[in-house]
């Protein structure tokens, strides 16, 4: 079977998982394309105090590549970037990683069936298959504040931690009361001598079942026989069933509710707190949060909550709207990422030059989250449409994988040389996807990050994840079309492990 050459753009979880799958199937002629120093991703680049999974740890990895040595139910940031090293020098995946290298654009040569891929650098490199595999959430959102680029402090945020900056005795400002500040504030609130938490808008708060594993624990999970599988299994199923809270008005999000409410009320005792903290929207409109030190980190006689809009930053300080200026030394923006516009800044132009950007004008969409009409040979991994707000993402990422290899295969098999989904039926796939959306909780009204500027909903899937599953379990060839044309020969892919590949052959 020929195996086209696959170039991969990003080394976070979703780039781990395709080269390794394309390592199982025999394939040597992938390149793995890195913009920073080191695989990771996400988890790489996150390294705020606090930083950790909301997904419970056995089910944060891979099926086919399972941890007993995750020492928490809920793996903080350098386990899990230490799991995504380790599994990328067990399975041959670290030798075809360029680290350092951003690809800035993608071209695709109708005549030759080829990818021209051009680097930051300048450099220009080709490849037959282009995989994205660049993360949601990698594009932090600096806000639009008048006045912090005059701020005499420090300023950063959340996802560009500024290393080696100490807290303590500061009066730090912390803007934003989403994920990334739900797990920041409890682990510097002890440390610094004043903190005030900005906050827009407030979320739902539910317990967080976490705990270390004992020695023993772990030591079964290592000795015994499908007994990490046995755990990941009814950690799924356990957390499949919270999809039916997303339903507007639905028994299970009203019961759902009721219960956050009930736990929130008995967590914060001021009233007025009470007030500030529990929101008037229904849970999922915006992300649930997993805590059990957030609220407690909010009563604290050194911490408060400011409701208050900004109006601006100072020199030394923050005003709001109330004519009130809370002077500080440190400002941490934890105001999360720009979502909703994918692949951004790639550049990518298929066939007759159309611009993905411009295909997307209205808001990303794709079929299946990873294939787009007039794109030929370029999949996406977490792409449109495949977020979750209940179960772990890297499940949707095996499927996808999964239904990439098959495509990969039937491109291998036969004499067509590039893939397309054809236009009607990602229209059709996409009409569906939307009129199931309008009836989920992320239209209730609340301002979130799964709904662009247009009020299109780009992020989430709209089904349990056993529906997505189900509809990627098999490749259907009718979906897309197949085009024939001559393998082109390239000179090479891409530098790999410090050294060109050969000439690729006219057949394997």
């Amino acid at each position: 079977m020929r195996k086209p050459r696959v170039a991969i753009i990003g080394a976070g979880i979703s780039g781990l998982c395709m080269a390794a799958a394309l390592e199982r199937a025999g394939f040597e002629r992938y390149t793995v394309f890195e913009k920073g120093g080191s695989l990771g991703g996400t988890w790489r680049e996150n390294v705020y105090p606090g930083a950790g999974c909301d997904v419970a740890s056995h089910l944060y990895c891979f099926s086919f590549h399972p941890n007993p040595e995750f020492s928490r139910a809920y793996a903080a940031q350098d386990e899990i970037l230490a799991y995504l090293q380790g599994f990328a020098d067990s399975r041959g995946i670290a030798p075809h990683i360029c680290f350092d290298t951003e690809i800035i654009e993608a071209r695709f040569d109708e005549r030759r069936a080829l990818w021209t891929l051009r680097t930051a650098s300048g450099e220009s490199l080709e490849a037959e298959v282009v995989v994205t595999a660049m993360g949601q959430l990698n594009r932090p959102r600096w806000p639009d504040i008048q006045g912090l680029s005059d701020f005499a402090g420090a300023v950063f945020h959340s996802a560009k931690w500024k290393r080696g900056h100490e807290l303590s005795g500061e009066r730090v400002a912390l803007i934003g009361s989403g994920a990334s500040a739900v797990q920041i504030i409890p682990s510097i609130a002890p440390l610094t001598s004043q903190l005030y938490v900005f906050q827009r808008t407030p979320s739902w708060v539910i317990p967080k079942v976490d705990f270390a594993y004992p020695p023993a624990v772990r030591a079964a999970f290592r000795r015994v026989p499908g007994l990490l599988r046995v755990n990941r299994y009814l950690t799924y199923w356990l957390l499949e069933p919270r999809f039916a809270a997303f339903g507007t008005g639905s028994r299970f999000s009203e019961l759902f509710e009721k219960q956050a409410r009930k736990y929130m009320e008995a967590q914060i005792a001021e009233p007025a707190l009470r007030a500030k903290l529990i929101p008037d929207y229904p849970p999922g409109c915006k992300r649930v949060l997993i805590s059990n030190e957030y609220l407690p980190a909010l009563q604290r006689s050194d911490v408060e909550v400011v409701t208050d809009p900004i109006e601006c930053v100072t020199r030394d300080g923050v005003l709001t709207r109330d004519g009130r200026t809370r002077r500080v030394d440190t400002i941490v923006l934890a105001t999360g990422f720009d979502a909703t516009h994918f692949l951004a800044p790639l550049s990518v132009h298929g066939t007759g030059g159309n611009r993905l950007e411009d295909a997307w004008r209205h808001g990303a969409q794709a079929y299946l989250g990873m294939t787009v009409a007039g794109f030929p040979n370029l999949f996406m991994l977490y792409g449109p449409n495949t977020n979750l707000g209940h179960n772990s993402i890297i499940f949707m990422v095996e499927c996808q994988v999964r239904y990439v290899m098959q495509l990969l295969e039937r491109l291998g098999r036969d004499e067509a040389r590039h893939v397309v989904v054809r236009t009607d039926r990602m229209e059709r796939f996409n009409e569906e996807l939307q009129q199931a959306l309008s009836k989920l909780v992320w239209n209730a009204g609340c301002k979130n990050w799964y709904t662009n500027d247009e009020g299109r909903q780009t992020n989430n899937w709209p089904h349990f994840t056993v529906g997505y599953w189900w509809q990627t379990r098999r490749m259907q060839p009718d979906d897309f079309e197949w085009s024939v044309a001559p393998l082109a020969k390239s000179r090479r892919l891409a530098p790999d492990a410090g050294r060109e590949l050969p000439a690729a052959p006219a057949e394997d």
